[in-house]
């Protein structure tokens, strides 16, 4: 019977498994020579070759990769024809500029001493650069000259008078100045010093007691009719005078709570008039410019004229509480204004300084400034020049806005003035304008209503 060869095959394994006295692990090498590719028909006496004895752990290869030899890279040569590109990356390194530094405004605040325990007011952090970049501007700047420097309160007392009559003049123009601009104030204490009439024949005519005690009060307030509330006023001062004859002796009195009996007399007018007549700085007058600007600036937030001058009082150098009410009311007449604040001509805008400067008018106004300064050898400075650039603005000129601006035509060289031109003068100027270049338009006529 002729066997098949998978069946010697098979006989074959069978035989090497008994044969063989330890069962030994099988491999895939030492099972490979079973392959069906390998067989051949040989002799089963015939002596088996050796069998190949490693382990199937040492043939799987390692992990680890093998370290690539470098291929040395042919250079690349370029055509005449042919552009090559090649792209690289660039690692950007990005440079920051310091910031500047913000500056940080606090307003007046109170604090809490940790060794006494008391608690202290501090004033705001920049109040003293604010101060004196705007008594820098009353002084030289563009808030000079303001109407209080020459028609304020204090000034208009004459000085060819008594001290007793002086100080009743500056009561008498406090009392005017309320609800009134000090250049208003000035004419209706014009008039009183000149037009009030003498209580008797022979006693010099003007303001002083007497003549305020016999006047009419119809006549009193025909001459400071120009003031606000002048019907008021007059009765105040009036009523004042009799005040003063019958207990002070003729005099105003010397304290902020006589000053402030009188009708009519409130805290800013009596620490004003304290301070002018008598000398003495008790206290702040604060007016409504001061009371607007310096909530402004954030120093405070107060709602009226007295919270304001408790607060500034709280804080502020008392050398100072004087001379605030003439720096603050110059600086609000001519530059930070109650309407249409000049917020491009203020430095403390242009500085940066003001919290409530408008941007728009800082941008629009702002200069730019070259100072040159020549200095001796002490350091003291001899000359001092300023170069304003500003930006031209060119503006169309309305028709009849100016009389004294003349209008040119195109292909006429100058239109001559109206006044003078004889018959012949005037035709030729008629003759240009109509050989003129150009075409006339026609207005359309106006369709009827029906």
């Amino acid at each position: 019977m002729r066997t098949s060869r998978i069946s010697k095959e098979t006989s074959k394994i069978i035989n090497a498994t008994a044969l063989s006295p330890t069962s030994r692990r099988s491999t895939r090498s030492s099972l490979s020579r079973f392959a069906h590719g390998n067989a051949s028909p040989k002799n089963e006496h015939s002596p088996e070759p050796l069998q190949d004895t490693t382990d199937i752990e040492d043939a799987v290869p390692s992990s680890r990769k093998r370290k690539r030899d470098p291929t040395p890279r042919t250079p690349i040569k370029k055509s005449p024809h042919k552009t090559v590109t090649v792209k690289t990356e660039v690692e950007d390194s990005v440079t920051f500029s310091p910031s500047k530094e913000r500056k940080v405004r606090k307003p007046a605040r109170h604090i809490k001493n940790e060794e006494t325990g008391e608690v202290e007011i501090h004033p705001p952090n920049d109040w003293a650069e604010v101060y004196a970049v705007v008594k820098e501007m009353r002084t030289s700047g563009v808030a000079q000259n303001a109407a209080v420097d020459t028609m304020g309160c204090e000034r208009l007392a004459e000085e060819n008078v008594s001290p007793k009559v002086k100080r009743y003049h500056t009561l008498t123009a406090l009392m005017l100045s309320s609800q009134t601009k000090d250049t208003t104030n000035a004419v209706a204490m014009g008039r009183l010093q000149k037009e009030l009439p003498a209580y008797q024949e022979g006693a010099p005519i003007g303001l002083n007691l007497e003549n305020i005690l016999a006047v009419d009060p119809k006549l009193l307030n025909e001459l400071i009719w120009v003031v606000g509330f002048h019907n008021n006023k007059t009765k105040y001062i009036k009523a004042t005078a009799e005040i003063l004859k019958d207990q002070w002796n003729g005099d105003i009195p010397d304290s902020i709570e006589g000053l402030m009996s009188l009708p009519g007399v409130g805290p800013k007018m009596a620490y004003l008039c304290l301070s002018t007549a008598w000398g003495r700085t008790e206290g702040i007058g604060v007016d409504v410019h001061v009371h607007r600007i310096t909530n402004l600036w954030g120093w405070h937030k107060t709602k009226g004229p007295e919270e304001t001058r408790i607060a500034l009082q709280a804080w502020l150098p008392k050398e100072l509480w004087h001379e605030i009410n003439w720096l603050l009311v110059g600086f609000g007449q001519t530059v930070c204004l109650p309407v249409g604040r000049k917020c491009g001509d203020c430095d403390l805008g242009l500085k940066g300084l003001c919290k409530s400067a408008e941007r728009s008018k800082v941008t629009i106004g702002r200069k730019t400034k070259e100072e040159k300064i020549k200095r001796d050898e002490e350091g003291n400075v001899l000359e001092k020049s300023e170069v304003v650039k500003v930006e031209d603005r060119i503006n169309d000129i309305p028709v009849n806005a100016d009389p004294e601006a003349k209008a040119f035509v195109e292909g006429v060289s100058e239109f001559p003035d109206e006044e003078g031109l004889t018959k012949e003068e005037e035709k030729m100027v008629l003759d240009d304008i109509a050989n003129a270049p150009g075409q006339l338009e026609k207005s359309s006529k106006r369709q009827s209503r029906r």
